[in-house]
């Protein structure tokens, strides 16, 4: 809103409006007013929710070896990051970019979906919340509802970058002239990194573009619940989801700035995605709401994220990874959400193995993974078999949280090394490939201005 205001104020020559053309500018804005509020609002809302004595059943105090009783801390915050989120796109964002308006409404979406979970638990006394099945329906409906919109609006577009070799010395990267819809997406590990969803459906034979969009919508669905779910498991410690949620999004964030201009993308050889520099100030809302809540949250936590924010901030970090087309990437940037996935499912696989043998087993002392380094050989079942005892001693909560933020650190500098290191070539007309973009050497200083 405050967007189109000073643009329109600029028309007449006020002085300082012609800065809300910046992105840079607006996305500073927008880290620190989602900063601002979610400290700000946090504590209030911390306050009125002690008040009212809202807070989640009881934790199982044996979960902790330490003794510490987190008894009568309020949960469903999430509410603070979605409206920490929520006051700066709306003031600052182009909200006739269809990215933007995808990610407010994931934001919207999944935010109310864990809410009535988190309601459940709290004001219906029920530790299960809403059944499994109503937040995979949601999961995938969303999904649906963003992979048809991508496929269906005019807007969503990309221009895909060619290499063009000369001289058997120098390679040029260059980009179609015209934004195409394409299922195209960058892939991880291989030289030519773009693959097109319609090349798995190739025997479809003139239909594959069709078909191709149909996987697209699969995988979009796919990703979303994935990761949204893995979000979800990885909230169990003070600090931990929001911790590795803002690492991520700052990694994402790179991502977005760089393909959403064409002199970086062409320089990086990485699809241009014409409109995605909306999503920086998104980004940059998200991280500051999530460091803001973050002061609340460490360790001891005054409240809780719920799902309310932890279903939402999966959701989010897919669908925006999807937009930039960067989703086969996830695996490794969302490293973190895999394992705790992957452990509960090992884990409950390996039981109902044992199970049937007659055998109690497990592989991990506890899952999510997490919680498998905070369990003391005292807490342990004496009748069950673990595959892995490792640690023999519990670590401190704390100390847990902060090596998952450093494996969550290490990932994501993995994921833009990949991205820089595999599509950047080295080339002797570096100087002429810069010279011959004027406006980058203005764009590395000032940013670019949004149209």
């Amino acid at each position: 809103m405050l967007y189109y205001l000073f643009r329109f104020l600029e028309q007449f020559g006020v002085s300082g409006s012609g800065m809300w053309s910046y992105i840079s500018f607006r996305a500073l804005l927008a880290l620190i007013l989602a900063l601002v509020i979610s400290a700000w609002f946090g504590e209030y809302f911390i306050k009125w929710m002690k008040r009212h004595n809202i807070s989640e059943t009881q934790r199982d105090a044996s979960i902790d070896p330490f003794g510490v009783q987190k008894i009568n801390v309020p949960s469903m915050g999430g509410i603070i990051i979605i409206v920490s989120i929520l006051v700066p796109c709306l003031l600052l964002g182009r909200l006739r970019n269809i990215y933007l308006i995808l990610m407010l409404v994931t934001t919207v979406w999944l935010g109310l979906l864990g809410f009535l979970d988190d309601y459940i638990k709290i004001f219906k006394k029920n530790k299960d919340g809403l059944p499994g099945r109503f937040k995979i329906v949601g999961q995938v409906l969303l999904g649906l509802f963003v992979g048809l919109t991508l496929y269906l609006s005019p807007d969503a577009t990309i221009r895909e970058n060619i290499e063009m070799q000369q001289h058997g010395q120098t390679t040029e990267i260059v980009h179609k002239s015209q934004a195409v819809k394409s299922t195209k997406t960058t892939i991880p590990f291989v030289k030519e990194n773009n693959f097109d969803y319609a090349e798995l459906v190739s025997f479809c034979g003139k239909y594959k573009t069709q078909a191709g969009w149909i996987v697209f919508v699969l995988v979009t669905i796919f990703v979303i619940t994935a990761v949204s779910n893995g979000a979800n498991l990885n909230d169990g410690m003070d600090g931990m989801a929001a911790g590795n949620s803002a690492i991520i999004f700052i990694a994402l964030g790179i991502l977005a700035y760089v393909s959403s201009h064409i002199e970086f993308a062409s320089y990086l050889n990485i699809m241009y995605v014409p409109g995605s520099q909306e999503l920086v100030i998104f980004t940059c809302a998200t991280v500051g709401a999530l460091i803001g809540f973050l002061w609340y949250n460490a360790y001891p936590a005054q409240i809780f994220m719920g799902d309310t924010g932890s279903l939402a901030i999966g959701g989010i970090i897919a669908v925006l990874a999807i937009i930039i087309h960067k989703e086969l990437l996830i695996p490794i940037l969302c490293g973190i959400f895999l394992l705790e996935s992957l452990s509960v499912i090992l884990q409950v696989e390996w039981y109902k193995l044992g199970k049937r043998k007659g055998v109690k087993q497990r592989i991990f002392k506890r899952t999510p993974i997490h919680d498998n380094f905070r369990v003391l050989p005292s807490q342990l079942d004496p009748e069950c078999k673990y595959l892995c005892k490792w640690p023999h001693g519990a670590w401190h909560e704390s100390k847990i949280t902060i090596r998952f933020w450093i494996t969550t650190i290490i990932l994501a500098a993995l994921t833009i090394n990949y991205v820089i290191k595999s599509n950047f070539t080295m080339r002797v007309s570096l100087i002429t490939h810069l010279n011959s973009y004027p406006s980058s050497i203005e764009f590395m200083c000032c940013s670019c201005r949004s149209s």
